[in-house]
């Protein structure tokens, strides 16, 4: 009988495997430890308490933040909800009576977290601007936007502006402190999708000038279902409305009991993400770089999306995730070359998995100049801190070898 495969996992921007440090920290919370943490009449549910405070300030210290800025959600979505439409009805509760409820500037790009309730508040009647970003083979770092869109598109009715710090698809990482500059300068707040950032590049919300930032726990080697929202409540202090209402946890900004074991696994998952953050880049940087020159080598016509591997910006900062290769593979049917591997045995896609529902071409490419075919015909790996020479070795032969039967066909 022939052996199977073993199952290669290069889908890690879609969600990461839980690291066992993280289970052995949630451990304690979900069995022995299981006290409501707002029972404050008895001592499992003051033990629960002090569970989510070590919590909360363990997250702060990983994004540079005051533990008071950290309001635990469910995960990245419900952050990026609670941020835009959050922020938008705190904006329209202060408007004058007759007045237009404002302006919001957001990025073509987006995950649909964000891209979904921007279009959800102009059915509402606020105005959007969705800036597009540079091509593929334009004039500058491809997937980013030009600086002097954003500048152009803020204007006195401007209050938000949402952008992702790192994108899910292709990597790219924006220059979040210098459009903090100028959105700050035009009097509004800055929210960013920061899921796909944490444990690859360094957080911190106060040199970058964030106002309002995302995070998911499982995209960092922690539990699904757990996740944060950075509020800015010093110097510029930010107040979005609540979207939930109950119990008045989490100061009245996310009622519901609050879920201890995830709490305290987010917060785990990301002080080691922080704490590993030195060698996990130039490690899955160069196991990255390994897997594109193996297949550059062995695919013929193969190209990358987005910015170059080795791409950096006038400041000599990367301007690519180094866990994260995009490619597309010229003269191969996008979802026979999937379900082809799928076959071999390599957990792989071709976006985001939250569009897998609406299986369209992904509009991040799209954005990026690509056509429906070739957005098709493309294939997205990430990598992490679980990822070792042997995965990328292995996984490079499946998919030269998948890739020639198919072209073969």
């Amino acid at each position: 009988m022939t052996e199977p495969l073993r199952t290669i996992y290069l889908d890690n921007h879609a969600t990461t495997r839980l690291d066992p440090l993280v289970l052995e920290a949630m451990l304690p919370w979900l069995t022995d430890h299981y006290g409501n943490a707002g029972s404050a009449t008895h001592e499992m549910g003051r033990e629960a308490r002090a569970a989510v405070d070590a919590a909360r300030e363990t997250f702060a210290d990983a994004i540079e933040a005051d533990p008071r800025e950290i309001v635990f959600t469910g995960g990245a979505t419900e952050s990026n909800n609670l941020a835009i439409l959050g922020a938008a009805a705190r904006q329209r509760r202060l408007a004058a009576a007759g007045d237009p409820p404002g302006h919001v500037v957001t990025v073509t790009t987006e995950h649909h977290a964000v891209l979904d309730p921007v279009e959800h508040l102009e059915r509402e009647g606020f105005a959007v601007t969705r800036l597009p970003v540079v091509p593929q083979g334009g004039d500058g770092v491809p997937g980013r936007i030009r600086l002097a869109d954003l500048e152009a598109a803020l204007r006195p009715g401007t209050f938000l502006v949402s952008v992702m710090l790192a994108n899910n698809e292709t990597g790219v990482v924006q220059d979040v402190a210098t459009i903090a500059e100028l959105v700050h300068a035009a009097g509004a707040i800055l929210h960013v999708d920061a899921a796909q950032a944490l444990g690859r590049v360094a957080v911190d919300v106060d040199a970058m000038g964030i106002d309002l930032a995302s995070f998911s726990a499982h995209k960092f080697h922690g539990p699904k279902g757990s996740g944060a929202l950075f509020v800015r409540r010093r110097g510029r202090m930010v107040r979005v409305e609540p979207l939930v209402f109950g119990g008045g946890q989490e100061r009245g900004l996310r009622s519901g009991t609050l879920d201890v074991p995830g709490i305290v696994g987010l917060a785990e998952a990301a002080r080691l993400a922080d704490a590993g953050l030195d060698t996990e880049v130039p490690r899955t940087r160069i196991l990255r770089d390994r897997l594109w020159e193996s297949l550059a080598a062995h695919v013929p016509g193969i190209e990358v999306n987005g910015p170059a591997l080795d791409a950096t910006d006038d400041r000599g900062r990367a301007v690519r995730l180094a866990n994260n290769l995009n490619v597309r593979v010229p003269g191969v049917d996008g979802q026979s070359l999937l379900a082809t591997l799928a076959a071999e045995g390599l957990a792989v896609s071709s976006g985001s998995a939250c569009s897998s529902e609406n299986p369209r071409p992904s509009h991040v490419l799209g954005a990026l100049g690509l056509d429906d075919d070739q957005a098709r015909a493309s294939l997205r790996f990430g990598l992490s801190r679980f990822t070792t020479h042997d995965d990328v070795d292995e996984a490079a032969d499946r998919i030269a070898c998948g890739i020639a039967r198919l072209r073969a066909l």
